[in-house]
């Protein structure tokens, strides 16, 4: 089993970062606005990325300190995921 960090755009401009075992039933409660009180009204979403880990500790971990960074420092990651300049 594939435990997921995501990061989805929100359509206010805002991100919104979570964990799941099962993305694709995360995001259809998202948009039903029932995945989380922060994403309620401010769908449709958009994927920004998705990191991958081996075990739950890992992902959680991951998903705390990424919160923890700046909107600025988040992109920089993610770009520097996907292998983009900055």
């Amino acid at each position: 089993m594939k435990h997921i960090v995501y990061v989805l755009a929100c359509n206010d401009g805002t991100w919104y970062t979570g964990y799941t075992n099962d993305f694709n039933k995360r995001l259809r409660l998202h948009q039903a606005g029932k995945g989380a009180k922060y994403t309620r009204g401010r769908g449709p979403f958009e994927l920004v990325h998705m990191f991958e880990y081996e075990t739950r500790s890992e992902a959680l971990k991951a998903e705390y300190a990424f919160k923890k960074l700046s909107r600025k420092q988040k992109e920089k990651v993610v770009a520097k995921e996907k292998g983009e300049a900055t």
